[in-house]
């Protein structure tokens, strides 16, 4: 996906990244991973008390928020996981959208290996996990290198739900969660 297709309005950005692939090659070619996009959660700037930058907080941590669209936000919670978020909107205006689940569709020996256990990809930590993603590529472009999204399919009418956002505090009921209702690959906490 080019810079441009980030360059919008994040709730777009997240309906658009639905049935796009995220392709993984931490640890080299050989160990690729890749799966497709069905979950998503949308942060939607320094309005929103629920994203990292809200009221324009800048630091250390947020910093990529404020980078070019297209730029991977990886950042690290409850002190054991990592996350990955597609920072959308204009350079300095801090938004991304969290991927939360996938549905695995290559390299699912090495994402076994990785993870020890099922599900592979349903949850935010659970993915970055299956998929070697960790603070090394906070920052990274995601149009090249280590860490793409590729176009894949386009969802059709009436295949995507909405619904709040999960474990959050802030904002929780703010309807900015984007998921392939059918899937059976979106996080528990979803269903």
């Amino acid at each position: 996906m080019q810079a441009e297709f980030y360059a919008r309005p994040t709730e777009a950005v997240a309906r658009g990244l639905l049935g796009n692939i995220l392709v993984s090659d931490v640890g080299g070619r050989r160990r690729e991973t890749a799966g497709r996009i069905v979950e998503v959660e949308a942060y939607i700037g320094p309005h929103d008390p629920a994203c990292h930058a809200y009221g324009h907080r800048r630091t250390a941590r947020t910093e990529p928020l404020y980078g070019p669209p297209g730029t991977a936000y990886v950042y690290f919670t409850y002190g054991m996981h990592w996350c990955l978020n597609a920072v959308t909107e204009p350079r300095d205006f801090p938004a991304a959208v969290l991927i939360r689940a996938l549905e695995p569709i290559a390299g699912l020996a090495t994402m076994r290996e990785r993870r020890g256990k099922e599900p592979l990809c349903s949850g935010p930590a659970r993915l970055c996990e299956a998929l070697g993603v960790t603070g090394a590529l906070n920052g990274a472009s995601l149009q090249r290198g280590l860490l793409r999204i590729v176009k894949g399919t386009t969802p059709k009418r009436g295949e995507i739900a909405t619904s709040p956002r999960i474990g959050i505090k802030q904002a929780a009921d703010w309807p900015l969660r984007f998921y392939l209702k059918d899937s059976p690959f979106v996080s528990s906490a979803a269903r």
